[in-house]
């Protein structure tokens, strides 16, 4: 039982009341002395729990269609007292002391995404005397127990009752208070900035606040001796993300599998046709583009079997049973992923249990807002690279055009090139591709590590593309090119040697397209 020399009153104050029943009766059971506002008192009465409204015990009415219930001295006072120095001012007032504060506030974050909901609802659901509550308490935390979180009820009151309810755990809920809040207001703060006509114009603010909430414990970071876990936004409404995916199998996910799956995922998301993309240590090393699944998996696998061993590999269509059998029987694999798998397919990838499974749902392509990158004492903003190819804005540069078959593989290339880290350079053909030379300090040793990846797999590059993140500062890059049998070159051209590079295509007979844009990643 709970000691009643420190626990006689609970103020409960709750918009979501699940479980609030089951708490009322525990607290009751425990001769604590209950105090709530009209809402909740008025289901603990419904259902015969002992109940003393705010408003009785205030002798101060309920005003202004509820918006004024709790925020009282009679309240505030019983909350803040300190026992060593208030019980005169607590006496003449006839204040009682509130030991235990439960507290969560209006649903906002769900208010402000009904379209229906007009900008007075909205901020009719702002609540003001919930964090109020809530932080007079956890100031107090020496002398009130404060709860935010309804799913910590029972182990509070397991420790009272186990007299293991010290002040560091006091403290541990205070924080937790204190986050509740400050997560609260930055949902408001957020959704007034975007209604501010003032901030419309411009990305970014002087001050940019984030609220991410932790979905899971990882197994390491990037490497075995660093922890790591991973957030997401909060209230996140699209799906088709690897933050809102779901794990049907498998270990727990690492912080490179996290990271990888990212990058496949958002690879394979570039195309409307069938796609597999299979990435390892943050680049691709196959993509393909096919009429059905199965043979997208198989070009991008056979691109560079080695190095899809132990990789990431990604569906942008429904995963089926032969492709799931096929990919058993190929390689190892770390993660597969797919917006959707059939129930033959899941019955195959079970006798692996150990291959990480996850679904995301309806693939949304439209990648818009902001892209972060922390460094030290710092952090780095800028939009999304979702920039939208348009063919017909791109310049033809050379004396001979590409053919229907040029542009659409150099439209593939040009996709997965802004997947690839720079200096990056991407071979393809008939929308597979067939090197890739990723993260070199030269463009000109990129390109000659894919030249060793097509030679290396025995792949005719005749008549293939060459798609590159930036332009060429020297023509030596079109000259390896050249030598391998290259035909068409994709780049974003700038180069104050661009007339030597078209110079040199020219020589070769290779058609370039200058697209005007450019896929730095870095």
């Amino acid at each position: 039982m709970l000691s009643n020399n420190l626990i006689k009153n609970a103020l409960i104050s709750v918009s979501d009341k699940t479980n609030i029943l089951k708490i009322a009766k525990i607290l009751i059971k425990n001769k604590i002395n209950l105090f709530s506002t009209g809402g909740t008192a008025y289901i603990l009465k419904k259902n015969n729990i002992l109940v003393t409204e705010i408003s009785d015990y205030t002798k101060f009415p309920e005003i202004m269609d509820g918006r004024i219930k709790t925020l009282h001295p009679k309240i505030m006072g019983g909350i803040l007292r300190r026992e060593d120095k208030d019980q005169e001012v607590m006496k003449l007032y006839n204040i009682c002391p509130i030991d235990i504060v439960i507290v969560n506030f209006y649903p906002f974050e769900k208010t402000q995404n009904i379209e229906k909901n007009n900008i007075d609802n909205v901020i009719n659901n702002i609540d003001i005397g919930g964090p109020t509550l809530v932080r007079a308490s956890a100031k107090n935390y020496k002398n009130v127990i404060v709860i935010v979180d309804l799913n910590d009820f029972q182990s509070i009151i397991d420790s009272i009752n186990n007299n293991t309810m010290n002040i560091e755990k006091r403290f541990a809920l205070a924080s937790k208070a204190f986050e509740y809040t400050l997560s609260y207001e930055k949902i408001i703060s957020q959704y007034f900035i975007k209604k501010n006509t003032s901030y419309k114009k411009s990305l970014f603010p002087k001050e940019m606040n984030f609220s991410f909430i932790k979905k899971q414990d990882l197994r390491y970071g990037e490497n075995h001796h660093q922890k790591a876990s991973f957030y997401i936004e909060k209230n996140i409404c699209e799906s088709g993300t690897i933050s809102t995916a779901h794990q049907i199998q498998g270990k727990t996910l690492s912080y490179n599998n996290i990271s990888d799956s990212d990058i496949a995922l958002e690879c394979v998301k570039e195309f409307s046709k069938p796609a597999c993309a299979i990435v390892k240590h943050g680049n691709p090393c196959g993509v393909a583009v096919n009429d059905c699944i199965l043979d997208a998996y198989l070009s991008a696998y056979y691109a560079d079997p080695i190095s899809a061993f132990g990789g990431i590999i990604a569906f942008n269509y429904t995963l089926d049973e032969k492709t799931a059998q096929t990919i058993m029987n190929k390689q190892f694999v770390e993660v597969i992923i797919a917006p959707e798998i059939n129930n033959l397919a899941l019955k195959i990838l079970e006798k692996k249990q150990n291959i990480r499974v996850l679904l995301t749902g309806k693939l949304n392509r439209n990648k818009i807002g902001l892209d972060l990158k922390k460094i030290t004492n710092g952090l780095l903003v800028q939009e999304y690279d979702s920039y939208h190819i348009d063919y017909e804005s791109w310049s033809f540069v050379t004396k001979r055009t590409p053919t229907k078959k040029e542009l659409k593989d150099s439209i593939f290339c040009w996709k997965v090139a802004k997947f690839v880290k720079s200096n990056a350079i991407v071979y393809g053909r008939n929308e597979v591709t067939i090197g890739i030379g990723a993260g070199q300090m030269s463009r000109i040793y990129s390109t000659k590590l894919a030249n060793i990846k097509v030679k290396d797999q025995g792949f005719n590059v005749v008549g293939a593309i060459m798609a590159s993140d930036a332009f060429f500062p020297f023509r030596d890059g079109i000259d390896s090119a050249a030598s391998v049998g290259i035909s068409c070159i994709i780049q974003p051209g700038g180069s104050i040697r661009d007339q030597e590079i078209i110079k040199a295509a020219n020589e070769h007979n290779i058609t370039m397209i200058f697209t005007n844009k450019r896929h730095f990643k870095h």
